[in-house]
């Protein structure tokens, strides 16, 4: 890790990047994407997925050069430095959270050398505590007022605490244990709580509650509410509750909890999933053996990211191609787009995991960016967004580089042949085709039917949905989103953007209270908060 380099954009590849980009490879032209065995050469394999890319505006210059950026910014050497306990989060010479940045630790447990011994063994000692409490649950150590098994589970939390387990959930459905059920409640919305309360079975139900710091406004409101709820079921919560929290946290508390597990400092919100944050409920649903497999896939995509060599690093080469479209290209936006229904909540994800990782204007040593940081990330599955956005992508006015996801074979294997094709058949027929119709276009006298090609986008194909391969997709864009906040010299792992808004709201609540007569509390609330009433003008 080079610890005087500040300023990618004085790079020699930077300027160099800057000329290649005034005339990209044409996707468009007789052949393109045949030409020098291009279809055949520009694929990235890892355990778990391959990276198709030919689709993208670049050729072999422009991968060398990008190559030489990333060995100029010492991008593999920060990420190694990173998951060996470097400093990582935060702001030179201003105050910030100052802490490592160890997610990566969580699934490091499959080696006597791990990275970060420290973290992987809190990691370790987390999941043999989640093992007891699984098997406990499974010989009935732990049963219901009535003697009953628990059958299902409440997970709340918000952001990091929700997003990433809930999409981890929904692509794992199908392997998820008989006759266990798990519900979300994440919006301080009181609907959101009142749905699922309405679905469950109060009784033979587990109720997660997830937050670092204990003090998580929105989900202690709801965890507030269903406690309720169990009360007035003549049930005691004390005994239904689970927590997942720092360790001394206002939730660190056996009286209140039936079980607590650990989250650390060194591990954020939205980089959790593979700590306690959604093993526990997925340990609920899937079993143990699930978990592990889950973790080793992720583990697996983890050491892959410290290879030096971009076109066989997945994640690192998914990163310049995305600095590439973003900086160089011009491309303000991304849409990742999965022809997976399982993965229907993981653009929901990734649009926390990446803008509020790299939504950021400010580097490393607390000066303003020269450059454009993150990108306006987004994306549903395929083929529904072929009937919804994908006109724009094909002829707007908006340059979108796309990010398709896709698997050979269905979760279930349940299919049927229609007309020659399975349906799984003509789900990935209509991802090739809509790649190839993005990067080549097609000529048309009528003008309305043109299309001018030359969309950059990628394909990145594994096998099957499984709870190994969803461990390795998560970590690769995990591993992305660093690489390319090393590059812009940002802080990935702070979130100062998201503070302002919790103590104004703070305020609000504060005044709401303070305000007569109750019919007027909302207006003069506001005003008084952001200093437009009498008391906030003095």
């Amino acid at each position: 890790m080079k610890s005087d380099w500040k300023d990618w954009q004085k790079t020699r590849a930077y300027r160099r990047l800057q000329e290649l980009a005034r005339k990209p490879y044409d996707l468009t032209v007789a052949d393109a994407l045949l030409r020098d065995g291009r279809l055949n050469s520009y694929i990235c394999r890892s355990d778990f997925f391959s990276l198709f890319y030919a689709g993208q505006r670049v050729d072999d210059q422009v991968l060398a050069v990008l190559q030489d950026l990333a060995d100029e910014c010492g991008l593999v050497g920060q990420f190694a430095a990173m998951r060996r306990g470097a400093v990582m989060n935060r702001i030179e010479g201003f105050d910030s959270e100052n802490r490592q940045v160890l997610h990566t630790a969580c699934r490091d447990l499959f080696t006597d050398s791990p990275a970060e011994p420290k973290a992987a063994a809190q990691a370790r000692e987390e999941i043999e505590k989640l093992r007891t409490f699984l098997h406990e649950l499974e010989d009935g150590t732990i049963r219901n007022a009535q003697g009953e098994d628990f059958t299902t589970m409440i997970h709340i939390g918000i952001g990091g605490s929700d997003l990433g387990p809930r999409s981890v959930f929904e692509a794992l459905r199908p392997y998820a244990r008989e006759g266990r059920a798990v519900h979300f409640i994440s919006n301080v919305d009181p609907d959101d709580a009142a749905a699922v309360l309405k679905k469950v079975d109060l009784r033979r139900t587990l109720v997660n509650v997830v937050s670092k710091s204990g003090t998580t406004l929105e989900t202690l409101a709801n965890e507030s509410l269903v406690r309720q709820a169990l009360i007035e079921a003549g049930l005691e919560p004390g005994k239904q509750c689970l927590a997942v929290t720092g360790k001394g946290s206002p939730m660190d508390n056996p009286e209140r909890y039936l079980r607590s597990f650990h989250m650390f400092d060194y591990i954020g919100g939205r980089y959790s999933t593979t700590s306690m944050v959604g093993a526990v409920m997925l340990g609920f649903c899937l079993g143990i053996d699930q978990i592990l497999d889950f973790l080793r896939g992720a583990a697996a995509m983890d050491c892959g990211a410290e290879n030096f060599r971009l076109r066989e690093n997945l994640p690192l080469l998914l990163a310049m191609l995305g600095v590439w479209n973003h900086n160089f290209l011009g491309a303000p936006t991304l849409a990742v787009l999965p022809y997976s229904q399982a993965l229907l909540r993981f653009p929901a994800h990734l649009q926390q995991c990446d803008m509020e990782s790299n939504g950021k204007s400010v580097t490393r040593y607390g000066t303003p960016v020269a450059c454009k940081t993150g990108p306006v990330l987004w994306g549903e599955p395929g083929t529904n967004g072929q009937h919804a956005f994908y006109q724009l992508l094909h002829q707007g006015t908006e340059l979108v580089p796309v990010e398709f996801i896709g698997f050979r074979k269905s979760q279930y294997g349940e299919d049927l042949e229609i007309e020659g094709t399975s349906s799984q058949q003509k789900l990935l027929a209509n991802l090739l085709a809509q790649s190839v119709a993005m990067a080549v276009g097609q000529k048309n006298p009528n003008p309305n039917r043109e299309f001018s090609g030359n969309r950059p986008n990628s394909i990145l194909l594994g096998d099957r949905l499984t709870p190994a391969s969803m461990g390795a997709l998560l970590a690769l864009y995990e591993a992305k989103i660093v690489f390319q906040g090393f590059l812009w010299n940002i802080n990935s792992f702070d979130q100062e953007g998201v503070q302002l808004g919790k103590v104004l709201a703070g305020r609000f609540l504060k005044n709401i209270n303070e305000q007569e007569p109750k019919s007027r509390s909302l207006e003069a609330a506001v005003l008084k908060a952001v200093g437009g009433g009498p008391e906030g003008r003095k």
